[in-house]
């Protein structure tokens, strides 16, 4: 029972309908965040849907002052478009706010985090006391990183390249919609509806969405290495990245090659993967994929010897991508606590 009501904070989730919202909700219960009250917002579309929240139940309200008011972590796990137009709304209520939909990614005094690599490099975070603000690190480029720092262990890094098969929920409950109706209508010879993707995603792979589609597969990528560089700060060479459109609900999958500048034994090269926050794969019922790994906390890896090239690998990794970012945040929001007066926003 929660009696130190001083020592607890109020939280609110902006866009607690989405899939990053609801995810969001449950990390922090699983973290038992130190929370006296989770308030749900988000749009018109989404009002009065129930959910429970620290054993109650509760119903997704409005974005306004009132709900703002006193609130001491405003998530926004909401749309890019959505986080712009409500995220000064927080900032003038006193919160701190910690952006899981990267509309802030371009704010200079705005910090790009990913506590998983400033704990793997040894490195403070970026956040201070004038903190108030960060957005998290996007859930592909903290586990790139993540495996090129520790690839780097084994020995120096000549070169490395990944092709990164990307889940319809990264573009939210539409995405997943639009693939299961893609997928019903196939089945039933109909029209296939486009408004996400502007293609066809069911039983298809794509390296481009079409000219119509909400936004470009290529914008992304240039998050994602965005994201890298900042986080690893020319630590290990940048990775060339493709991704493809995958037709899949949940999870990122990776198919990374890894070339050395010396030879290394494949038990070696394990021996500096495995660690906290990743798991090598040890059998083939334990080979990384989107059913495995959902709900995980961990990225499964398993890796073999390139064929042709000595000093080269290939890397098969897999990482829920929406339990990743929650992880991220409920991280992030512990860190801005420390520079945070404790249960006050002002």
């Amino acid at each position: 029972m929660k009696t130190d009501t001083q020592n607890l904070f109020r939280v609110a989730i902006v866009g607690a309908a989405t899939l990053k919202g609801k995810e969001l909700k449950e990390v922090l219960e699983d973290r038992n965040f130190p929370a006296e009250d989770i308030r749900l917002l988000d749009d018109n579309e989404s009002l009065g849907q129930l959910e429970s929240v620290q054993d109650e139940i509760s119903f997704v309200q409005p974005v306004t002052r009132d709900q703002l008011d006193k609130v001491d972590f405003a998530f926004f796990a909401s749309e890019e478009n959505f986080t712009r137009s409500n995220w000064n709304l927080a900032r003038q209520a006193g919160s701190a706010i910690v952006d899981l939909s990267y509309a802030l990614e371009n704010e200079t005094s705005v910090p790009i985090a990913g506590p998983w690599i400033q704990r793997e490099l040894g490195e403070p975070t970026p956040l201070n006391l004038e903190s108030n603000a960060v957005v998290i690190a996007h859930p592909a480029a903290v586990t790139l990183a993540l495996l090129l720092l520790r690839a780097r262990k084994a020995a120096p890094l000549a070169s490395a390249v990944a092709t990164l098969f990307e889940p319809v929920s990264e573009q939210g409950r539409r995405g997943m919609d639009e693939l299961h109706e893609q997928t019903v209508n196939l089945l039933s010879f109909q029209q296939l509806p486009t408004g996400v993707f502007d293609s066809q995603v069911a039983f298809n792979m794509i390296g481009r969405y079409g000219p119509a589609a909400q936004q470009p597969l290529e914008s992304s990528e240039r998050r994602i290495l965005n994201h890298f560089r900042r986080l690893v700060n020319e630590r290990v060479p940048m990775p060339s990245l493709a991704l493809v459109q995958a037709p899949v609900f949940h999870a990122h999958t990776f198919s990374i090659y890894v070339e050395f500048e010396k030879s290394i034994s494949a038990g070696d090269f394990a021996r500096v993967l495995a660690g906290e926050h990743v798991q090598i794969a040890r059998s083939p019922e334990e080979q990384p994929s989107n059913v495995n790994v959902a709900g995980k906390d961990e990225v499964l890896v398993s890796l073999r010897r390139d064929p042709a090239h000595e000093n080269g690998f290939w890397l098969w990794a897999a990482v829920d991508n929406l339990r990743l970012a929650a992880l991220t945040a409920v991280d992030c929001a512990n860190l801005l606590a420390t520079v945070r007066p404790h249960g006050k926003v002002q």
